[in-house]
């Protein structure tokens, strides 16, 4: 068997954009860093800031200590959303999540994986979606382009990586539908 090895020194994203200037990544890597992913209390400073470097946020927002957010100007939070202690949105592509969304303690949406198949390990993105009512368990990961359906709940410590139905809860790695979510 011919076997190729990956060369990252040839490693480019020519195609990525981060959507802002060097300059105003730095200043926000520095907000995020200083701010938003520190254990200060504020979720209303947390949300204001966001709304400044670009994000829309809806009202009623709860943003936990020890978030991250890598680019907030890729990022739509709807309202009555709460986002738990030590949430990491790895969004360098666009992360939609709708009105009374609960992403709980530790979880991570991330857009990017790489092609793993060519040499150059070329980067791949993916927006992520998350509809009404949806749920995602602490420690859960919701990997590049999942669609959560409206009221979908992820179990903690699962890996979403494809469509999640409405109303259905799964569990898993990956992700599989266990039954549906009833709601009283």
């Amino acid at each position: 068997m011919n076997r190729k090895e990956t060369d990252l020194t040839t490693f480019e994203n020519r195609d990525f954009d981060t959507g802002r200037s060097f300059f105003v990544r730095a200043i926000w890597y520095s907000v995020n860093a200083a701010l938003i992913s520190s254990a200060l209390p504020g979720s209303r400073f947390r949300t204001f800031l966001l709304r400044i470097f670009g994000a829309k946020v809806g009202t009623g927002v709860v943003i936990k200590p020890r978030v991250n957010i890598k680019y907030p100007w890729k990022l739509t939070i709807g309202g009555h959303v709460w986002v738990g202690e030590g949430v990491w949105i790895d969004n360098i592509d666009g992360v939609y999540i709708a009105d009374h969304v609960c992403i709980s303690q530790g979880a991570m949406l991330m857009c990017g994986n790489h092609n793993y198949k060519k040499s150059t390990f070329d980067l791949i993105t993916k927006k992520i979606t998350l509809e009404k009512g949806v749920w995602i368990g602490a420690k859960a990961i919701v990997a590049p382009g999942v669609i959560a359906g409206s009221h979908s709940v992820l179990m903690a410590g699962s890996v979403a990586t494809g469509k999640m139905d409405d109303y259905t809860i799964y569990r898993g790695n990956p992700a599989v539908a266990i039954k549906p979510r009833a709601i009283e």
